[in-house]
């Protein structure tokens, strides 16, 4: 199957990228993890919301959002006629690309996966498409609120 490339670029403000960074940050040495949710559009995913979740394994190298939390958020997202649009976690002491069980566990091809990297305190982050084992970085636009 070709990759499924829906859209050329994720979109967020300053103060939603500020809160993922928080959120990594403040949970390192676990990973932390979340859902992004937004709209879509040819050229771009639009993220309107960044909501940071729990992750139940609290570990260092490994996330799972808790199932009844998560079933419970896709109810809003979809209330609120928005779209899943991504999935962020960190990964505290790197790698800044998709691990091989990231690979092996990114069920929803069509969102964006963002890896926050927290080399020495100074955290980055990427973001990635992945579908059937394939991993494609897509930019990740961080711009002023409109």
């Amino acid at each position: 199957m070709p990759f499924l490339r829906r859209s050329t670029r994720l979109e967020i403000t300053v103060q939603q990228w500020e809160k993922m960074r928080d959120d990594a940050e403040q949970k390192s040495p676990e990973e932390a993890c979340g859902l992004l949710a937004g709209t879509i559009d040819k050229d771009s995913y639009e993220t309107v919301c960044v909501i940071p979740t729990t992750n139940i394994l609290h570990s260092p190298v490994g996330y799972r959002l808790d199932p009844q939390e998560q079933l419970e958020l896709f109810k809003q997202i979809e209330e609120q006629d928005w779209e899943l649009i991504g999935i962020y976690h960190s990964h505290p002491k790197g790698p800044e690309e998709p691990s091989s069980i990231d690979i092996a566990e990114a069920y929803y091809p069509e969102v964006v996966y963002l890896i926050w990297c927290g080399w020495a305190g100074d955290w980055t982050c990427r973001g990635f498409l992945i579908q059937e084992e394939m991993v494609q970085e897509i930019p990740v636009m961080v711009k002023e609120e409109d």
